[in-house]
């Protein structure tokens, strides 16, 4: 297939090996896994635009890892529905969707890391300073901390995938179920030397920045926690902090075991398997840990459900 000439714009997609037997239990259980995504999610910002006692700053910044985490199962999941249904044809996909598709997949990844740094500012705050965090976090600091970390993602991913449209091709094949950057650039025959600069430099500054906040805010609020023998502050640095390093060390964990796999070329197939379920295992635990540990969010869903329980009873 690589001989094979396309005129146009058109590439190929690697297939995902899926056996004729799994296709079926595959589909249904990835596409109800899609389903939960986005009504949990979204059903999770809704909850709290609506619920007038959680429209606090801690709750607004968990609707952006929400939207975020829609964004990142909506730009695969479909995709990889679509193919086990044509598990058996060649895939094809216009240069422009990969590109597009390759900026989204990188978007959400950033995001994800500047989303969780902005929240970990939010309690270093609360637990540090708790007297002056209403004047700290106020609604016009939620709106400037949430665009800062989706500009900041979207602007160093521009500049990413950017560098990499810019070159012309020769390939046509994309060796992954989905479109990402590296991708993109494995198409040409030019040099990719600044490509691998600033890939390298990007990385690098995300993740360096990313772990690095991360870290220095929790070992402030841990030290604070230990001078501190307030019983009530501590639980509720436990309460509010655990949640948030429980996405964190996931979100960290799933990348390094891709990028571990991307070392490994005779584990290719175990690393698609493991970047698709990025965009769906994260998506979906981090509905359930955000939902059911947090005390308030968790309440106002099994008020929810006792109210419907009960108009059904009534209706009955």
């Amino acid at each position: 297939m690589e001989n094979q000439t396309f005129r146009g714009d058109i590439l190929i997609l690697e297939r995902l090996k899926v056996t004729s037997e799994s296709v079926i239990p595959a589909f249904i259980l990835l596409l109800l896994v899609y389903i939960f995504i986005v009504v949990s999610n979204l059903g999770l910002v809704a909850l709290i635009f609506r619920s007038q006692g959680l429209q606090q700053p801690m709750y607004l910044l968990l609707c952006n890892m929400s939207i975020n985490d829609v964004l990142g199962a909506t730009i695969i999941i479909p995709h990889v529905l679509r193919d086990l249904l044509i598990s058996n044809s060649v895939r094809y996909i216009h240069y422009i969707d990969c590109a597009i598709q390759a900026f989204c997949v990188h978007l959400h990844a950033s995001a994800s890391h500047t989303v969780l740094m902005i929240m970990a500012f939010d309690r270093y705050v609360a637990i540090c300073s708790p007297l002056r965090y209403a004047t700290i976090m106020t609604n016009g600091m939620v709106v400037k901390l949430s665009v800062a970390a989706w500009a900041i993602a979207f602007v160093l991913v521009l500049i990413l995938v950017g560098l990499s449209v810019r070159l012309s091709r020769c390939r046509w094949i994309i060796f992954n179920p989905f479109c990402d950057n590296a991708s993109l650039f494995k198409l040409s025959c030019e040099s990719v030397l600044i490509n691998n600069i600033y890939g390298l430099t990007y990385t690098v500054v995300l993740l360096g920045s990313s772990i690095g906040s991360v870290t220095l805010t929790y070992l402030k609020i841990a030290a604070v926690c230990v001078q501190s023998r307030n019983k009530m502050l501590n639980s509720k640095a436990l309460q509010t902090c655990t949640t948030h390093l429980a996405v964190y060390v996931i979100l960290l964990v799933s990348g390094f075991i891709i990028v571990i796999l991307h070392r490994f070329p005779q584990l290719s197939d175990h690393r698609k398997v493991a970047s698709i379920l990025g965009h769906v295992a994260l998506p979906a635990l981090n509905a359930i840990i955000y939902g059911l540990q947090i005390k308030e969010v968790r309440q106002r869903i099994m008020t929810l459900f006792h109210n419907n329980k009960v108009a059904l009873m009534e209706v009955k």
